[in-house]
């Protein structure tokens, strides 16, 4: 979350003349993440976020991302949910740019979380993976291997500036990744993004998972391996078997990890290291003068590659 577009107390007014919400008291932007505008309203009726897409969030998939969470929701998954207009719609436009208003959900991220945060948040990965099921539309994976290989060709040019070296890590992993990347594994619904921030908690009860703007049909083990590499590798860069066990156990209290899936692992966890370490690079090479907030390191990720491309079996990762 941040914000790029600045939307006035005027311009929220014309927006909520065609909703049903009440009247607001409090509005003021949220100055977090890097993808798109959000801001805090409060009105006489309750509490909910106004999202404006920027960047990567293309008006095109607005309804495969605003129809999931609906479908989600509708399956318990406590995820936030858009609010529909006067006229039936669950977007409209502000400022020139596509925007929805959302159900707030009560809860924190956690910076540090502990073994049974890493539990209960594989539960939940497993559990929106079930409740995907059946839903209507569907959407590629845009950062899979062939978005890959357009950021790598992208950033290339600049990446030892970043760091020594970075060019060659990022095109050696990417050729094996092209050529030995799992093609039959179990696919459906991920979110494809479910870092610590995303995902909101009230003491130790998980409340709520947000920020489904990734969210696309993609292997399922994959989805596992991005949920892994955010929540399992400590500051200095170790992995830390220990939460990886726990996210794991709580994975499969809902959903059996196949044979296959377990096997390939270690490719996962390699592609899913390479994805956020293009995306941030990209991010870090290309910084949005507007935002108000630094892109992210992607040399954490290229931290984490490195131990990845060392990793032989499924087994170090707590399998």
């Amino acid at each position: 979350m941040a914000v790029y577009t600045d939307v006035t107390f005027e311009d929220l007014e014309g927006l909520l003349r065609g909703y049903d919400i009440g009247t607001p008291l409090s509005f003021k932007g949220i100055a977090e993440g890097v993808e798109n505008s959000n801001f805090y309203l409060q009105t006489d009726r309750g509490a909910f976020i106004l999202t404006l897409y920027e960047k990567r969030v293309k008006v095109d998939d607005l309804p495969f991302f605003l129809g999931l969470m609906e479908h989600l929701a509708a399956r318990g998954i406590a995820c936030p949910q858009p609010v529909r207009d006067q006229a039936g719609k669950n977007w409209s436009m502000v400022k020139g740019r596509a925007g929805a208003i959302l159900s707030f959900l009560n809860g924190i991220s956690l910076r540090r979380p502990e073994n049974h945060h890493c539990q209960a948040a594989g539960e939940a990965l497993a559990r929106l993976h079930a409740a995907g099921d059946g839903f209507a539309l569907s959407r590629p994976n845009a950062l899979g291997p062939a978005g890959w290989r357009e950021l790598a060709d992208a950033t290339n040019p600049r990446a030892e500036a970043v760091q020594g070296g970075l060019g060659m890590l990022i095109a050696d992993a990417l050729a094996e990744l092209e050529k030995d990347w799992p093609r039959d594994l179990p696919t459906g619904i991920i979110h494809a993004d479910l870092f610590p921030d995303n995902v909101l908690f009230m003491g130790d009860r998980l409340s709520g998972v947000i920020d489904f703007y990734f969210a696309c049909n993609d292997m399922l083990a994959y989805d596992l391996a991005v949920t892994l590499s955010s929540w399992c590798f400590e500051s200095d860069g170790a992995y830390n078997v220990t939460k990886a066990r726990s996210m794991i156990a709580g994975y499969r209290s809902v959903r059996t990890i196949t044979d296959a899936e377990i096997a390939a692992m270690p490719l996962l966890m390699r592609g899913a290291s390479l994805r956020f370490l293009l995306t941030r690079l990209y991010d870090w090479l290309n910084p949005d003068p507007n935002a108000l907030v630094r892109p992210k390191d992607p040399r954490e990720y290229a931290k984490k590659l490195r131990f990845n491309l060392q990793v032989k079996s499924a087994g170090e990762y707590g399998f």
